[in-house]
């Protein structure tokens, strides 16, 4: 991102954030935020920001608190009428309204982690114990077995579908994180009537989760066509290699150009 930016003319002074603290240089004029997880993506650096006044970038502070908990997003999604996997809170007793598979997952926690697809109900138990490791609460969600697929949202414009090929299906942290692992088809081989749907599902999502600036929405396509909506990232990755830089650049957006995009829309407080 820094060299993104001072590629096309800023200034840019690179932060460390250590702890939940917030210390700037003099003559900052904004912050371009690249902080994944809890305090980057919770609301917290952001009510920081608003406190002190200085525009930043991506959705405001109550936007990504609400984004980052799945399940503020899933009852959010729910009451607009958007289709998102069924799921329950989850602590490892009782038995859900829906059958195996499912994914069981923290609530509040990104990048895969803590998360496990069950498969046996011997691993149900042992799966919320590993959720619960990353942070209470924890959601057991209806596995939707398909296409995994994700569209970045610049703006007010939804950008075109991304598609991950992931080893046996399964995008989790390792996966992610491991160079090569996946394949990424930009754009996404979909009907364009299906390509149009995603989009405009992602810019709804956006829209109900108060979002502002940039984000990603990651579905599933299961085998009958129909899209569901998983999350909202709102700091998504942005290396030149990531998935939303991959979508700008497929529609002639240089990783540049997206860099001053996203900080020309910074802005503070709700």
């Amino acid at each position: 991102m820094a060299a993104g930016l001072r590629e096309v003319g800023y200034d840019v002074a690179e932060v460390d954030v250590t702890d939940r603290s917030i210390s700037l240089p003099d003559r900052v004029e904004a912050v371009f935020i690249a902080l994944h997880g809890e305090f980057g993506e919770d609301g917290q650096v952001q009510g920081i920001l608003d406190r002190m006044c200085m525009p930043y970038t991506g959705s405001g502070a109550e936007s990504s608190r609400v984004s980052f908990d799945k399940i503020e997003t899933k009852m959010r999604l729910i009451k607009a009428g958007i289709p998102t996997p069924e799921y329950q809170v989850a602590d490892g007793g009782g038995r859900l309204s829906f059958s195996m598979p499912f994914v069981v997952k923290p609530a509040r926690q990104g990048s895969s982690i803590g998360v496990t697809k069950v498969t046996d109900e011997a691993q149900w138990e042992q799966a919320v114990r590993v959720a619960l490791e990353h942070g209470g609460p924890v959601i057991a969600e209806r596995y939707i077995s398909g296409r995994e697929i994700t569209v970045g949202v610049l703006g007010r414009e939804a950008l075109p579908p991304v598609e991950i090929i992931a080893p046996d299906g399964w995008y989790d942290y390792a996966a992610k994180y491991t160079k090569g692992a996946c394949r990424y088809l930009v754009p996404a081989p979909l009907e364009a009537e299906k390509s149009r749907e995603a989009m405009e599902l992602a810019l709804r999502t956006f829209d109900v989760l108060g979002c502002r600036g940039m984000g990603r929405v990651d579905f599933r396509l299961d085998g009958d066509g129909k899209l569901f909506v998983l999350e909202m990232n709102t700091i998504p990755g942005f290396t030149e290699t990531s998935l939303l830089p991959k979508a700008a650049a497929s529609i002639g957006i240089k990783f540049a150009v997206l860099c001053d995009t996203v900080m020309r829309q910074a802005c503070f407080g709700p």
